[in-house]
């Protein structure tokens, strides 16, 4: 017996068996915007979904420094050229208003007193000679044009004496002597942070650290800089808390409050420079440290949905709804920002839904296969 067309047709009944299996597949049907599986479709378990989440209280985290207050500092240069001849402070020194910080020998302050005492001098010998010349023209003596020239100069020297005073008062020095000593005072009180300066060295006025010779200031309260990417600086306003914490600090944080936001952004970075302050009485924190500021933004409008379940065609993007019994529905959504691995939903979606976060493709190709 030949058992080739046996075996042909066994085959072939084999084949006619897997169509018919494949024929009894439900179907999947597109109507709008839904695809809708029959019960039973082998498909609805590729298709997994996830419950969609209100907005919750964000807390947004930012990096930065600390730097010195400048309300509370002041950098000190010198406006006179010299010798440096002394230096009465050192780093970390308190100082009060007016306290010496260096000495300075400066030839421009010794020509400044100079000229003040000869000008002291022109203005007693005026005013003697305004005296003499006045006594003569009472008595009829002297003419009134020489009355008249002496009350001249007299105003003149003493409009230069008033001047050469308030030039030396600038330099905070004393009329009378001449002594080239130019006292570099601290106009603020404070702590002497920084010290750019060495006995002996030469000070000009045109040539100085850009920092300045000394830099006090009060350590009490320091300014925070954080950098803030463009995309979340609308969560940022002026007055609110932030939290701020730096490795000194170990698991301990200031509280500090945001005082400024700039008017730009940084082009080559994309950031937005933010500044506040906060307040270290205990000098626990130092300036120039790196820092994290956490900022609380409370919860407003629209859902979170797992960024999977998003996607884009064309200029819009879209989210599939699992209505239940089979029925998954697209919908257009319009976005917020991202946060957490979650992508906000400000119009689209309803309370309660759930979204297609695995097979969301696959039903997009279904819907554009019935366009």
């Amino acid at each position: 017996m030949n058992k080739l067309p046996v075996l042909v047709l066994l085959a072939v009944l084999a084949g006619c068996g897997d169509s018919a299996q494949k024929g009894s597949v439900p179907q999947a049907r597109v109507e709008g915007q839904s695809v809708i599986f029959p019960a039973g479709s082998p498909q609805i378990a590729s298709l997994i979904s996830e419950k969609i989440e209100p907005r919750r209280e964000a807390v947004l985290r930012f990096n930065g420094r600390l730097v010195w207050d400048e309300d509370r500092t002041v950098r000190v240069f010198s406006p006179l050229g010299g010798r440096v001849q002394s230096i009465a402070v050192r780093l970390g020194d308190a100082v009060r208003p007016g306290q010496p910080l260096a000495v300075v020998a400066a030839p421009d302050l010794g020509m400044a007193q100079s000229e003040a005492r000869k000008a002291e001098q022109d203005d007693a010998l005026a005013q003697k000679s305004l005296a003499r010349v006045a006594e003569l023209a009472e008595a009829g003596v002297a003419p009134a044009k020489d009355l008249q020239a002496a009350q001249a100069d007299a105003a003149r020297a003493a409009a230069e004496r008033a001047r050469t005073e308030s030039r030396l008062k600038l330099y905070g020095a004393a009329s009378g002597r001449v002594d080239q000593r130019f006292v570099l005072a601290s106009p603020i009180a404070g702590v002497v942070v920084e010290r750019n300066l060495n006995p002996g060295q030469e000070v000009r006025p045109d040539s100085q650290p850009e920092k300045g010779l000394f830099v006090v200031s009060d350590p009490t309260r320091l300014w925070f800089m954080l950098d803030v990417a463009e995309g979340e600086v609308g969560n940022v306003k002026a007055g609110a808390e932030v939290q701020v914490g730096a490795t000194m600090l170990g698991e301990d944080t200031i509280t500090g409050k945001v005082t400024n936001i700039a008017d730009f952004v940084d082009p080559n970075t994309r950031t937005v420079k933010v500044r506040g302050s906060i307040e270290n009485p205990g000098k626990r924190v130092k300036a120039e440290t790196y820092i994290t500021a956490l900022l609380k933004v409370p919860a407003t409008r629209g859902f979170l949905v797992p960024t999977k379940a998003v996607y884009l065609r064309g200029e819009q993007y879209y989210v599939f709804v699992d209505a239940g019994e089979g029925r998954y529905v697209r919908k257009p959504v319009r976005l917020g920002q991202t946060a957490n691995g979650h992508q906000v939903v400000l119009e689209g979606l309803a309370e309660n839904e759930k979204v297609v976060t695995e097979g969301n493709l696959l039903l997009e190709r279904l819907v554009a296969a019935k366009d």
